[in-house]
This record gives C-alpha cells, sequence and structure tokens, in this order.
C-alpha cells in the first residue's frame, strides 16, 4: 500500500469515526437544552395600602340642648278661697255629684276651710280599706250620712249659690288643689253632740270636730 492509498485509507476511517459518534452522542447543545428548566418568576402578593384622604378630622359631639322646663303639677293658688274661685260649676261624673251633694248638705253654713274638710273625709274614706273604694259608695253607704234616702241623695237646686260653692270645693278636694285642713280624718259630727268616740281629734273647724 502506497503512502497515497494509505492517506486515504485514513481518511475515510475518520470520517466513518466522526459519523458513528455524531449519531450515537449528543451534542453539547443539545445537553444544555435538555438540562435547562425555565423557572417561573415567583411573584410576591403586594398589601395594597390603606387610602389616605387627608389628615383625621375630630369627631364633634352635639351640644345638649337644654331640658324642656316640666310643668308644675297642679295650679298653685295664694289662698283656699283663690281655689275655690277658680273653679267652674259643671259637674263632669257621679263622684263630683255625690261629693258636692254630701258637702251641701252637711256644711253648706261652714267656712271653706270646713266644707273643704267634710270633702276630705269622704276622700279619704275612699283610701283607707275600711269603707267602700269609691265616692258615691262611700256617701251612699247606709247609716253613714243622714241626708241619705234608701241609698239616693236628695235632688238639689243646681242655681242655688250654696251648691255652686259645693261643686267648686269638691273639685279643689279632687284635685287636691289645697291641703286637707283635717288631714287623715276619717269621721267628723257637729258640736252639740258629744257622740263619746274613743278616737283621736285631728282638727275643730267652723260647727265640726274632725277625729281619725
Amino acid at each position: 500500500m502506497t503512502v497515497l492509498q494509505r492517506a486515504a485509507t485514513i481518511a475515510a476511517m475518520s470520517f466513518a469515526l466522526a459519523g458513528l459518534i455524531g449519531t450515537s452522542s449528543p451534542g453539547l447543545a443539545t445537553e444544555i437544552d435538555r438540562g435547562t428548566v425555565i423557572a417561573s418568576p415567583i411573584v410576591t402578593p403586594v398589601t395594597p395600602l390603606a387610602p389616605t384622604f387627608g389628615p383625621a378630622r375630630p369627631v364633634v359631639q352635639p351640644i345638649p340642648t337644654a331640658a324642656a322646663p316640666v310643668e308644675a303639677a297642679g295650679t298653685a293658688f295664694d289662698s283656699l278661697d283663690a281655689a275655690v274661685a277658680a273653679q267652674d260649676a259643671a259637674i263632669a261624673d257621679d263622684a263630683l255629684r255625690c261629693l258636692a251633694g254630701a258637702i251641701y248638705f252637711e256644711a253648706k253654713g261652714e267656712p271653706l276651710s270646713g266644707q273643704l274638710a267634710v270633702a276630705d273625709v269622704i276622700i279619704n274614706r275612699t283610701k283607707s280599706g275600711r269603707f267602700p273604694e269609691d265616692v258615691c259608695g262611700v256617701v251612699k253607704q247606709h247609716g253613714q250620712f243622714s241626708f241619705v234616702h234608701g241609698g239616693s241623695i236628695p235632688s238639689i237646686d243646681s242655681n242655688r249659690a250654696g251648691y255652686r260653692t259645693a261643686i267648686a270645693v269638691a273639685k279643689v278636694a279632687l284635685r287636691a288643689a289645697w291641703e286637707n285642713p283635717a288631714t287623715d280624718a276619717l269621721f267628723f259630727h257637729a258640736r252639740q253632740v258629744a257622740p263619746g268616740w274613743g278616737m283621736i281629734k285631728v282638727a275643730a273647724i267652723g260647727n265640726h270636730i274632725f277625729y281619725r
């Protein structure tokens, strides 16, 4: 084999060897492509900042208003005469009618304080638990008032001045518009009689003496 032939043979063998290597082993570029992992970028969530609307405003408290004045529970009078004079003569219900009738028949000739004391005796009885609980029941109770006949109060002329006064006194008593002149009294009798009651005397007004 000549030198030229030997050179050709070596060249052919080198070419064949190169082809074998190219088909059996990946190239460097291929190795890099297969081994490279492209990671997704990590996104860190950002907490949004609270919106700012400028400096905080002070809380304004409402200014309390003055309370409305409370009206007095009743009209104040300078005297019993004024309290009686301020009442009208209208009769609104049976309680007023019964009380006015008792005042008229028992004390129409008495001073206003004496008439009011008689009215208060009747009202006190309604609250005592020892007598009927309503005014008419007390006035008409058997054996208590001599002017009552058969459980009825005699009719009265409404134009009489004494009766109109009795109505006004009854209103003062029912409305507690004047202080009771015979506190807590439950009984009374005329001065000219002496029943010998073993009770506590609380007042002597006009022609009557009052007890409890």
